[in-house]
C-alpha cells in the first residue's frame, strides 16, 4: 500500500473531479455570488484546476550512466565477452556499469539541485544485445523481455524497493519510464527477419478462417477476431528455439499479439503498425493486450508505490488503447492510496507551433491520459535562448497553449524539458546554433534556457549531467554519457559547459555554475509556488531577439509576478504591462533596482542585461473588481488547423485577472464544463470528432473576477462538420516517374469509423475513371500505374470520401506530369564486408566512393558493377554517405543484412537499388 503522503494535491484532485457537471463552483466547491447580469446565470463559472502535478521538478535519469554502486552486477550475472554480457565499459553502446544502487548513494546530489521528482529510463529486463544493431546493448532499458523483473545489470527488486522508499523519505517521487508499444526483437519471420513494411491496403489482416477484417473495426471493443499465425498476417512470424519462452508473462510469447508487419518508416500507417528496427510491435488493439499491459503496471504500482509512469512511443498505439489504460492506472493508483498518481506521455514532433499543439493535445483532450512531454516547448526555447529567435513566437507559442484545456487537464502539468537522451542535450545545441560563442556566452545561454523552462508553465525536467554543462556531439549514444568518471573515448572528450572538467572526471560537483544556478531556480521556485502553478499571462513580445515578459499570479493572494527575459546581446527595457495601476513590485531574481512602481496605465519599466531574467513581485494586491466584466461569446467555428475541434473563444471587457469557463451541449442534453482558461485569449478547442456530422452542439461561456463576480453569455450553437479529404500525395504541379508505379494517397480529417475513399484519375483532360476504393484507416492509399503514357502527359487524380456509404466530400484534384525519373537521394553506398574488395580503405564503410552506385535514368534504379573474389559476403545499402538511412533485405530500413556467395574464381556482380521500393538487390553481370 501507499506510504508517502500527498494530502495537499489530494485535495486538488477532489476539487478537479467535479468540473464535468454544470452547477456552483468555486473554492473547495462553494458558490458565487449571483451574476451581475439577470436572465444569464452564471454559477457554472469556476476557477481553472491544477490537474494532476503542476509543482514537480523532475530528474531524468539514465540507470546504467549515472553510478556504479555495485560492481558485481556488470555483467547482468552472464559470463562471456560483450555480445554475450552486454557490459563494456569503454563502449557507448553497452552497458557502462551504472545501477540503482549507484543511483541511491547519490540522492543527496539529485536533492541538493531542488528536486521533487526521479523519472528513471525503464528498469525491467532487457534483451542483453541485439546482434543486429551494432552490435548494441539494452543498456538503456527499451528492449524488454521480462516486465516483471528489473534487469540483473541494475540491480534486484528488493534494490528498486530500497530506491523508492529512500527517495519517499526525501520527500522526492519515483516516477517509471514503461513502454506499452514493444518488446524485445524476438519474433522472426519465415519471409526473412527486419522485414520491409506490408501495409493493410496490400494485405489486410485475415481472421484465423482466413476472412479479411479491419483490425479498427474492434479496436476499444471487448470483441477481436480469433488468430492464427499462419493465415492472419502478411508475414509468418516464428520464435527461435530457445526463445519460445523468453517473454514474461507468458502471454507476450503469443506470436498473434503482434502486428507482424514488418519495419516501421516512421510515418503513415506503418507509423503505428510497423516495428522499431526490428523491436516486436505490439498489437494494441486487441482486448487481450490492452488488458495485459494493465496487468503488468498494476503489479508495479500496487508492489513499489511508484509515483507515475513517463509512457514511452505514446503517437505509436492507437488512441483506443489509452482510452482505456490511462483511466485504469488511475484508478488502480488511488485504489492502492495514491490518488494524485500521473502519466505523461512521448508524442515526439518537431515545430512548436499550433499544428504541433493540435497533435500533441490529441493525447490529453481526446484520448484521456493526463498529459504528454511537451516537445513543442523544447522546440520554441530552443529557438529563444539558443537561437536568439524573434520573441513573438514565443509569445505566440504560450497564446497556443489553449488547445490543451480540456475539462480536467491543461498546460500547466505538462513536464517540459530542453533536450534528451533521443534527440541531444540542450549543450549540443547551444554549440551548435552558436559555433563562435566562448564558453560566457555559452553558459549565459544555458542558464536562460533554465530560466525559461522554470519560470513559465509546466513542470521542468532536467536531463541528467546538464546540470554540469555535458553537451555531446548528438543524439542516441553520443547523449547518454555517464555520471561518474567514462572510460568511453568519445564520453572523456565532452566538453563541458561552464567548467574545464570533461567527462574523465567524476563529475558529481555540487559547485559548477550550472548546478548552482539550477539549484537557485527551484529554490526561488519553492519559496514563490505562483512561479510553478500561477496562471501564466503573456505580456510582452517583439518580431526581433529582445525582450520577453509574461506575468504568473497567485490568485489566492492576489499577487503578480512579472518575468522578464532578454534573448539578446545587448541590454534591453521595455515598459511590461501588468494588473497593478501606481502598484509597488520588489526584484526577487536577476539583475536591476530592487524596487519599481509601475504606472498610471499599469505598466512597469523594466531593463534587462543581455541573455539574463529579471523576476519583479508586486508587494500591492491587485485591486478586487467591483462587478464581473462584460462577456461575449463568438460565434463557434470549425478549427482550421484540425476540423474535429470547434474553435471557442470569448472576448472579456476588462484589464485584471479572470478566468473563464466554457460549457457545450449535444443536442438537447445537459451543459457540461469542457474547460477553464485563466489567461487572454480565452479559448478551448473542444474535441466533437465522437460525435455524428450534422450534430447541434451549443456553447456558454462565463468569466469570473477577482472577488468572485460571474457574468454569463448567451449560448451560441453551430453543427458537427462532415469529415474532408484531401489528396496528399503526389504533390499538386509537380512531376511522377514514367518508370514507376504511382502511390496515391488522401488524408481524412476527422477520421471515423467506416469511412472509404474511392479514387479517380483523369488523363489529358478526359473522363475520371477509377482506380479502386481504399477502406482500412487510418492510411487510404491507391497505386497507379503510368508506365503506358507518354512523357508529359498531364494526370489528374481526386478522392471521394464515403461514411456509412454516404458520400461526404470530394477533393480538388491536384494534377501531375509524367517526366524522367529523378534521383530522390544525393548517393548511394553498397556497405558491407566485400568492400575492401571492392577498393575502400575498410569495411562497412557507408561514406565509401569507390562502393556508390550510380543513377540510370531509363529505369529509375541504382546501379553498380563491381569484380568480387571467392568468398561469402554481408551487405545492405546506405543513404547519403551515412547509417542514419539504410535498407536491408526486402527493402526494410535499418533492415537485416542482405548475402552474397562468391564461387571459386571470383565474379562480377550488378548491384542494384529501387528508390521507390527500397530494395536492393545483386546479379551476376550478363556475359561480354
Amino acid at each position: 500500500m501507499r506510504l508517502l503522503s500527498t494530502a495537499p494535491l489530494s485535495a486538488i484532485v477532489a476539487a478537479v473531479l467535479g468540473l464535468g457537471l454544470a452547477g456552483p463552483a468555486g473554492a473547495a466547491g462553494a458558490p458565487h455570488p449571483a451574476a451581475d447580469r439577470p436572465g444569464h446565470p452564471a454559477g457554472y463559472a469556476q476557477h481553472a484546476p491544477r490537474p494532476g502535478v503542476t509543482d514537480q521538478d523532475f530528474y531524468f535519469v539514465m540507470g546504467d550512466r549515472f553510478e556504479n554502486g555495485d560492481p558485481t552486477n556488470d555483467t547482468g550475472g552472464l559470463t562471456g565477452d560483450r555480445d554475450v554480457t552486454g557490459f563494456d565499459p569503454t563502449a557507448k553502446g553497452f552497458y557502462n556499469g551504472g545501477d540503482l544502487a549507484g543511483l541511491r548513494s547519490r540522492l543527496d546530489y539529485i536533492q541538493g539541485l531542488g528536486t521533487d521528482a526521479i523519472w528513471l529510463t525503464p528498469i525491467f529486463k532487457n534483451k542483453p544485445v541485439q546482434l543486429e544493431d551494432g552490435p548494441s546493448a539494452g543498456y538503456h532499458g527499451y528492449w524488454i523481455t521480462d516486465f516483471t523483473t528489473v534487469d540483473p545489470h541494475l540491480g534486484t527488486n528488493q534494490d528498486l524497493r530500497a530506491l523508492v522508499d529512500a527517495a519517499h523519505q526525501r520527500g522526492m517521487k519515483v516516477y517509471f519510464d514503461i513502454i506499452t508499444n514493444h518488446t524485445a526483437d524476438v519474433i522472426g519471420y519465415d519471409e526473412g527477419d527486419r522485414t520491409a513494411y506490408v501495409s493493410k491496403d496490400a494485405e489486410p489482416y485475415r481472421d484465423a478462417s482466413g476472412t479479411p477484417f479491419d483490425d479498427r473495426d474492434f479496436a476499444g471493443t471487448s470483441r477481436f477476431p480469433a488468430l492464427d499465425p499462419a493465415t492472419s498476417f502478411p508475414y509468418t512470424p516464428k520464435l527461435d528455439a530457445g526463445e519460445q519462452d523468453l517473454k514474461v508473462p507468458a502471454w507476450l510469447n503469443d506470436v498473434t499479439n503482434y502486428h507482424n508487419r514488418g519495419n516501421t518508416t516512421f510515418t503513415g500507417e506503418d507509423s503505428q503498425y510497423g516495428d522499431f528496427f526490428g523491436l516486436d510491435d505490439l498489437f494494441t488493439e486487441k482486448p487481450e493486450v490492452v488488458d495485459g499491459m494493465i496487468d503488468i503496471y498494476r503489479a508495479w504500482v500496487e508492489g513499489f508505490d511508484i509515483d507515475g509512469f513517463r509512457i514511452d512511443t505514446m503517437k505509436h498505439v492507437n488512441d483506443e488503447f489509452w482510452q482505456q489504460f490511462g483511466p485504469a492506472m488511475q484508478r488502480i493508483a488511488a485504489a492502492d492510496g495514491n490518488p494524485d498518481f500521473f502519466m505523461f506521455g512521448e508524442v515526439a514532433l518537431d515545430g512548436s507551433d499550433a499544428a504541433a499543439k493540435a497533435f500533441t493535445s490529441h493525447y490529453t483532450t481526446h484520448d484521456r491520459m493526463q498529459a504528454v512531454l511537451d516537445f513543442p516547448f523544447q522546440d520554441a526555447a530552443r529557438g529563444f535562448a539558443s537561437k536568439s529567435g524573434e520573441t513573438d513566437a514565443l509569445a505566440t507559442f504560450f497564446r497556443n497553449d489553449d488547445w490543451y484545456t480540456d475539462r480536467d487537464s491543461n498546460a500547466y502539468s505538462l513536464p517540459t524539458f530542453l533536450g534528451n537522451h533521443d534527440m541531444g542535450r540542450i549543450g549540443h545545441f547551444l554549440k551548435a546554433d552558436n559555433p563562435d560563442a566562448d564558453d560566457t556566452e555559452l553558459l549565459a545561454r544555458d542558464r536562460l534556457a533554465h530560466e525559461l523552462m522554470y519560470f513559465s508553465r509546466g513542470n521542468p525536467v532536467v536531463y541528467y549531467g546538464d546540470e554540469q554543462g555535458f553537451t555531446g556531439n548528438g543524439g542516441d549514444q553520443l547523449a547518454r554519457q555517464t555520471m561518474f568518471a567514462s572510460q568511453v573515448p568519445e564520453y572523456q572528450a565532452d566538453d563541458q559547459i561552464g567548467t574545464d572538467r570533461t567527462g574523465a572526471d567524476d563529475n558529481f560537483v555540487t559547485d559548477s555554475p550550472l548546478y548552482q544556478a539550477i539549484g537557485r531556480l527551484a529554490r526561488l521556485t519553492e519559496r514563490h509556488p505562483a512561479l510553478r502553478d500561477g496562471a501564466e499571462q503573456v505580456r510582452y513580445s517583439s518580431s526581433g531577439p529582445g525582450l520577453f515578459a509574461f506575468s504568473r499570479v497567485d490568485r489566492a493572494r492576489r499577487t503578480e509576478y512579472v518575468v522578464v527575459l532578454n534573448n539578446s546581446e545587448q541590454a534591453r527595457s521595455a515598459p511590461i504591462p501588468t494588473y497593478l495601476r501606481k502598484g509597488g513590485f520588489e526584484k526577487i531574481y536577476g539583475d536591476g533596482p530592487t524596487r519599481r512602481r509601475s504606472d498610471g496605465a499599469r505598466r512597469l519599466d523594466v531593463t534587462v542585461p543581455a541573455l539574463s531574467t529579471v523576476v519583479y513581485r508586486s508587494t500591492d494586491e491587485i485591486a478586487r473588481e467591483r462587478r464581473a466584466p462584460g462577456i461575449t461569446l463568438r460565434a463557434p467555428a470549425v478549427s482550421a488547423i484540425e476540423r474535429g475541434r470547434m474553435q471557442v473563444a470569448a472576448a472579456v471587457r476588462g484589464r485584471s485577472f479572470y478566468e473563464v469557463t466554457f460549457q457545450q451541449r449535444v443536442g438537447t442534453g445537459p451543459w457540461r464544463t469542457i474547460g477553464i482558461d485563466d489567461n487572454a485569449p480565452y479559448r478551448v478547442f473542444p474535441d466533437v470528432s465522437g460525435l455524428a456530422p450534422g450534430t447541434r452542439v451549443s456553447y456558454r461561456a462565463a468569466v469570473l473576477d477577482n472577488a468572485g463576480h460571474t457574468r454569463g453569455t448567451q449560448a451560441r450553437s453551430t453543427r458537427v462538420p462532415r469529415s474532408t479529404v484531401v489528396v496528399a500525395a503526389p504533390a499538386d504541379d509537380g512531376t511522377v516517374s514514367s518508370v514507376d508505379p504511382v502511390t496515391v494517397s488522401a488524408t481524412v480529417d476527422p477520421e471515423r469509423p467506416l469511412q472509404s475513399v474511392e479514387f479517380e484519375r483523369s488523363v489529358s483532360g478526359g473522363p475520371w475513371t477509377s482506380l479502386g476504393t481504399d477502406s482500412s484507416a487510418p492510411a487510404y492509399t491507391v497505386v497507379d500505374d503510368v508506365s503506358d503514357l507518354p512523357l508529359g502527359t498531364q494526370v489528374r487524380y481526386r478522392a471521394t470520401l464515403r461514411e456509412r456509404g454516404a458520400v461526404q466530400d470530394t477533393s480538388a484534384p491536384i494534377t501531375v506530369t509524367t517526366a524522367e525519373p529523378q534521383p530522390a537521394v544525393d548517393s548511394v553506398t553498397v556497405a558491407g564486408s566485400l568492400q575492401d574488395e571492392i577498393g575502400c580503405p575498410g569495411d562497412w564503410q557507408p561514406d565509401c566512393a569507390a562502393s556508390h552506385l550510380g543513377f540510370d535514368s531509363s529505369d529509375g534504379r541504382w546501379h553498380g558493377t563491381f569484380t568480387l573474389p571467392a568468398g561469402d559476403y554481408e551487405w545492405k545499402v546506405a543513404i547519403d554517405d551515412s547509417w542514419t538511412v539504410n535498407y536491408g533485405a526486402g527493402g526494410a530500413a535499418g533492415g537485416g543484412n542482405l548475402t552474397l556467395s562468391v564461387p571459386t574464381g571470383g565474379g562480377t556482380y550488378v548491384f542494384t537499388w529501387d528508390q521507390v521500393s527500397h530494395v536492393p538487390s545483386v546479379q551476376p553481370a550478363p556475359a561480354g
